[in-house]
């Protein structure tokens, strides 16, 4: 006998989900990724991606498309400059704007319209309002098809 087992755990799916902007998240600490992505998808308005590997982020945002990466600056290896570079220099990938995050500075810091490589960043750690701020100010108006 067949039977159709029903998965609880599974979030259900939303509608229109392609349409939401899709973010990718960047960032050694797995945790930080986790709990953000969650806080982010519980708005409802967003699609996110996390990559925990600096090395792995060029070519996770070429599968992903991201319409912003959130990316932090201090990760061993290759940082986060190193990979905005990385993401620069792709045809593909040029326009997608990057916010940096960063525990170097401080949220007055921040506050002062200071920009890193000529980018947006935000002071970690950051609470979800200022990091939705964050985003929506940095995100395009209107995406383009990717």
């Amino acid at each position: 006998m067949n039977r159709v087992i029903e998965a609880d755990f599974l979030p259900a799916p939303v509608e229109g989900a392609d349409e939401k902007p899709r973010i990718l998240i960047i960032d050694d600490n797995p945790d930080f990724t986790f709990s953000t992505k969650r806080a982010l998808e519980r708005t409802k308005r967003y699609s996110v991606w996390e990559e925990n590997d600096p090395a792995m982020a060029h070519q996770t945002a070429q599968q992903v498309k991201p319409d912003l990466i959130l990316l932090d600056i201090a990760m061993p290896e290759t940082d986060g400059g190193e990979v905005a570079a990385q993401i620069e220099s792709d045809p593909a990938l040029h326009r997608t704007p990057i916010v940096f995050l960063t525990a170097l500075i401080t949220k007055a810091e921040a506050r002062s319209g200071l920009r890193i490589q000529g980018r947006p960043f935000l002071a970690k750690p950051i609470n979800i309002p200022d990091l939705i701020a964050g985003i929506e100010r940095s995100l395009p108006a209107h995406p383009l098809s990717r």
